[in-house]
């Protein structure tokens, strides 16, 4: 299949949060069309199996090839730890994940000291994280934790204020006595909570965002294939797909997107 310069780059998520992935694409390729299916029928996938989340993965990919896309990004950490090899063996685009993109930014971040990851239960338990970080440097001390109650904060809104940094301390008051000195926000929820997590932490942590980090090897990747979009006179479409409450997702998301979404259609993906 031969790819078009001018296709749009397919993102896929089990709900919201990816949308912190397309907002950093969008900041840096601002002239790039882009399709976003959150799998909003069948969140969350962190407590599916591998063999399921590979599943759901394939047909998500499966609507957005049949668009037209030339490049998917996995914007679901659960997903980009389970389904990734099988979407770049099934796909005929290039696919990327988040998690060796935030993995990469990291070691080159650090100082010497160990690399803190947090995530939700299923992806710190995968272990994804901790092996790309030591598949890159076999000698790095990698300490991750869970930090559950980050995802509902970010989704209600509750991203400042005493709760959020009460939780915060709860979950990462030990870092710095562990002498990590880069932190890898492993959820695609949690750059909302970067202001807490920064003062939390302090000022001599480096956070790592990995959407920020994804965007920037989706447009490596672009580049070196000769695919990156020709600057356009107007501004790129970008179309939202849902598998459901579509209502939610425009008005919940507009917070992750840092902009508002228009509309999102609802599609039923048959398996």
């Amino acid at each position: 299949m031969r790819q078009d310069s001018h296709g749009p780059i397919g993102v896929f998520d089990s709900g919201i949060g990816g949308l912190t992935v397309l907002k950093a694409l969008m900041a840096r390729l601002p002239h790039e069309r882009t399709l976003y299916l959150g799998d909003t029928a069948r969140v969350p996938y962190g407590t599916k199996s591998g063999e399921v989340v590979t599943r759901y993965s394939l047909k998500n990919a499966e609507f957005l090839l049949e668009r037209g896309i030339k490049l998917l990004v996995v914007a679901c950490n659960t997903a980009s730890a389970a389904a990734l090899p099988a979407l770049q063996a099934a796909l005929p685009v290039p696919v990327l994940g988040v998690i060796e993109p935030g993995a990469r930014t990291a070691l080159q971040r650090t100082r010497g000291g160990g690399v803190g990851v947090i995530g939700t239960p299923g992806t710190v338990r995968s272990g994804a994280y901790q092996r790309a970080l030591e598949a890159g440097n076999p000698k790095i001390a990698v300490k991750a934790t869970a930090c559950p109650l980050f995802v509902p904060l970010a989704e209600e809104g509750w991203t400042t204020g005493d709760v959020p940094l009460l939780v915060a301390r709860e979950y990462l008051s030990g870092f710095a006595r562990d002498g990590v000195d880069t932190l890898v926000l492993g959820c695609t929820h949690y750059p909302l909570l970067k202001g807490v997590i920064a003062e939390v932490v302090g000022p001599h942590v480096s956070l790592v965002d990995s959407a920020e980090a994804t965007a920037e090897a989706v447009a490596e990747l672009l580049g070196e294939k000769g695919l990156l979009a020709p600057a356009s006179v107007g501004a790129p479409e970008h179309a939202f797909f849902v598998t459901d409450v579509p209502e939610r997702f425009v008005e919940v998301g507009a917070r992750f997107l840092g902009r508002p979404i228009p509309s999102a259609e609802q599609v039923d993906l048959r398996f």
